[in-house]
Parts: structure tokens; C-alpha cells; sequence
């Protein structure tokens, strides 16, 4: 299997409901960094996964608007806890969705699969992998 992984980062606002989150659950900030990875088993006729330059601007079209946003108040997300695993499957979703739109340069039907990571800070990070 190969992979192609790129990078970005935003910063962020919110809060949690519920206990289990202690201090969490007032309004506080986050900068998080995305790593974006599509997994293909074969590499294409030029010999990649798929176009790098492509992926990247796909991914930052993706998070521009919940950059220095508080995702308290996107309509999308009212009443939802926007923890760190709940992003990585919003951002999976989105950049599926640009690949099936053929948005990187290489049919989606040839990728096995979306990783995205998001540390939200040195010491932890959550993932979410799913097929395209």
C-alpha cells in the first residue's frame, strides 16, 4: 500500500457539554494541525497516489471556514460536542467527497482510503480512517 500525506492547520474556538470534559466545557481555543493521508494500493501511471498540489488545496478549502471560527456557532455543528475525533471525521468526509468529485487528479475509484489525523497538541491526537 502506498500512501501521500500532507498538512495543514487552523485555529479554533469552542466548548463541550458534559462533565467528562472538566474545564473543556467553557469556551476555550485550539490550534489544531490536520495531517490528510489517501492510501492507494498501486501508484498511477505517472507514479504517484495522487497530485500533492491537488491535496493541499483541497485540504485548505476544506478547513477555511472553521478557521478562526468559534464552531459553537456553525449551523452545521449546533448542539454537537466538536471534539478532536468528531473533526477527523467531518474533514474525512469532506475530502471523500472532493474525490469522488475527481478534485485530486486521480479517479477515487483507485484510492483505498481517507486518513485523517489531528494532533491538538505534542502530546495527543485522534484519527479516522474509512474507505472513499
Amino acid at each position: 500500500m502506498y500512501g501521500v500525506e500532507v498538512r495543514d492547520s487552523i485555529m479554533i474556538a469552542h466548548s463541550f457539554k458534559g462533565e467528562v470534559f472538566g474545564p473543556a466545557q467553557a469556551l476555550h481555543g485550539a490550534t489544531f494541525v490536520i495531517d490528510a493521508c489517501i492510501i492507494a494500493d498501486r501508484l498511477d501511471h505517472n507514479g504517484i497516489v495522487v497530485d500533492i498540489g491537488c491535496l493541499i488545496d483541497v485540504l485548505k478549502a476544506i478547513l477555511k471556514p472553521l478557521n478562526y471560527r468559534n464552531l459553537d456557532e456553525i449551523e452545521a455543528f449546533k448542539g454537537t460536542n466538536t471534539t478532536t475525533e468528531f473533526l477527523t471525521r467531518h474533514v474525512h468526509d469532506e475530502l471523500a467527497k472532493a474525490a469522488r468529485a475527481g478534485a485530486l487528479g486521480r479517479p477515487a475509484s483507485e484510492l483505498r482510503s481517507i486518513r485523517i489525523s489531528i494532533s491538538e497538541s505534542h502530546m495527543a491526537r485522534a484519527w479516522y480512517e474509512a474507505a472513499i
